[in-house]
């Protein structure tokens, strides 16, 4: 199954109306190899029927699972290992010197995939801090797709999956094994709220964030984009808060309001006046 020229531009205005995400034109294959599967679904023989169906209609279901397919979902367990050592070592002991007073903290993963990150998080802040669970901890996480949202939610892994960064002995500590798959134990899974949220389309509100991680997101989005992001970020943001891009990522050229911060091989950015 192939992508005529006028169809392919087709799907990448609607993937970019509705989620802002840029697909360059290097990206056919990836957009056909994403298509194929749904195509199959609906019993179509070709991409151009399925772009046929999406020109036809107004926007459906069916325009939602287009976006959702070209939504890259790649992450698995303590990814890059060093945010989560800079999270363990620094980032985390600071946060809750400064708000030893009040015992509340705000986390937000702003794009959670299937699940792996901010379980990830959740994982370490169990493990190390164990004080915390006498604070106030209010962790969300948010992504575009609802089927990662379910994925989430349900916090189901394949023998595969887990294989893939998270060590043994947090895997039997923290996860049961439900027929093939592993399963996030249910007072793990109740802490974090998931929710649906489009970055680049107005946020609802927020409480005031001590930590935030949006790794590997960012690079899908043009400039001005993510000069959007970035400024709705500063209004949710407590002036001495941690922000975790990924490694591609940054806010030189982008947001002056950031500063960043590199301790040992990790780093993270801060707000300049924080």
């Amino acid at each position: 199954m192939t992508l005529s020229e006028a169809d392919f531009n087709y799907v990448r205005d609607l993937v970019y109306k509705k989620s802002a995400i840029v697909l360059e034109d290097s990206k056919g294959y990836l957009v056909e190899a994403r298509l194929q599967p749904l195509a199959r679904r609906l019993g179509l023989s070709s991409l151009g029927e399925l772009v046929a169906q999406l020109r036809c209609r107004p926007t459906n279901g069916l325009h939602w699972s287009v976006v959702e397919a070209m939504t890259t979902n790649e992450t698995y367990f303590f990814r890059d290992v060093h945010p989560f050592e800079l999270l363990k070592r620094s980032v985390l002991p600071g946060l809750i010197q400064r708000n030893s007073a009040d015992r509340r903290l705000n986390i937000w993963c702003g794009a959670a995939s299937s699940g792996q990150e901010p379980y990830t998080i959740l994982m370490v802040l169990r493990e190390y801090f164990p004080a915390l669970i006498n604070w106030q901890v209010s962790f969300l996480a948010t992504d575009i797709s609802k089927e990662m949202l379910n994925r989430c939610r349900e916090g189901c892994y394949s023998q595969l999956e887990v294989n893939r960064g998270l060590p043994a002995a947090l895997l039997v500590k923290y996860f049961q094994k439900i027929g093939n798959e592993w399963q996030i134990k249910e007072d793990l899974r109740s802490m974090i709220q998931f929710s649906e949220l489009n970055l680049a389309q107005p946020w609802p509100p927020m409480p005031q964030m001590d930590l935030v991680f949006l790794r590997n997101v960012l690079i899908y989005f043009n400039s001005e984009t993510k000069k959007t992001i970035f400024a709705k970020l500063r209004n949710v943001l407590k002036p001495d808060s941690c922000v975790f891009l990924g490694g591609a990522e940054t806010t030189m050229g982008i947001d002056a309001a950031f500063k960043r911060v590199t301790l040992d091989k990790g780093s993270y950015y801060g707000l300049e006046n924080g």
